[in-house]
């Protein structure tokens, strides 16, 4: 008799993340207080336009950056306080990392096959058959490629099955699909749902439509800010953080011109409303 599917579990948890980063003209806060949490067995997909703060919040959960405050916590572990090499063990163990270059993260000198070699290698692998993962990636007859003569999307679906492979528990992708055709980015799409089938926490940055209609629910970033979370069914929920702050989407800004709103708390609801000119917004 097959046995119940594990539960659900949180992998990574955002707690009120800031990120600021040095610039000529003074520091740039890329993140503003983000609280997120992102669960094991699904895929997530984080969008939001240019400065909105996605990459600064992709390389935090990869733990390949620090935050500047707040807290995270990965696979149990307080990550905030962990030391550089006791995070870098955690990382080359547990946590994959996808690039949008994938040359940044694959081996020049190495073949297809070697790479998975070696990455099985470094994570302690448990034997899973690399021609099977080329296979279903469509490199099988690129194996003894070195990246150099790869295509692009090639490199990118190599640097997918680099990410995959072994069983580690987060995976974190930098707009895996965004210049792959549609045959390449099914591909990549049903290996991070494959690996989350098998318990991993997949987690991606994404302008692409087909990643969105394929992931299991979608934070907006907007300014840095967590702005609205959708899940697949469609619902569309406004993301309220544990100060209270709630942002509104753009096409109802222009209800609140002076930036101010008359709050009415009912029973069982909560309205935003423009100030009347009776004196209400001085």
């Amino acid at each position: 008799m097959k046995g119940a599917e594990p539960a659900s579990q949180v992998a990574v948890r955002c707690l009120r993340l800031v990120k600021m980063y040095a610039a000529p003209t003074g520091e740039t806060q890329a993140l503003r207080g983000v609280e997120a949490e992102f669960r094991t067995g699904t895929v997530s997909a984080v969008t939001g336009p240019s400065g909105s703060g996605k990459s600064s919040l992709l390389s935090i959960v990869a733990l390949r950056e620090r935050q500047t405050g707040g807290d995270l916590e990965v696979l149990g572990h307080a990550a905030s306080a962990m030391s550089t090499s006791a995070l870098a063990a955690l990382r080359r163990k547990h946590i994959a990392w996808v690039a949008q270059r994938p040359t940044e993260v694959l081996f020049p000198h190495l073949t297809a096959q070697e790479q998975l070699a070696q990455t099985a290698a470094l994570r302690g692998g448990d034997g899973e058959d690399v021609t099977a993962l080329l296979g279903r990636m469509g490199l099988e007859h690129r194996r003894a490629a070195h990246v150099a003569q790869l295509s692009g999307g090639e490199q990118q679906r190599l640097a997918v099955a680099v990410a995959v492979l072994s069983g580690a528990d987060v995976v974190v992708a930098d707009e895996p699909t965004a210049e792959l055709d549609d045959e390449s980015a099914a591909l990549v799409l049903a290996e991070l749902r494959r690996r989350a089938e098998a318990g991993a926490c997949v987690v991606i940055s994404t302008h692409d439509d087909r990643a969105m209609r394929a992931v299991d629910r979608t934070l907006a970033l907007r300014h840095g800010v967590l702005s609205s979370e959708r899940s697949q069914s469609g619902v569309s929920l406004a993301a309220i953080d544990s100060a209270g702050r709630l942002q509104l989407p753009a096409s109802a800004l222009a209800l609140f011109p002076d930036g101010r709103a008359v709050l009415e708390v009912g029973d069982a609801e909560v309205r935003l409303r423009p100030p009347h000119d009776t004196g209400e917004g001085s």
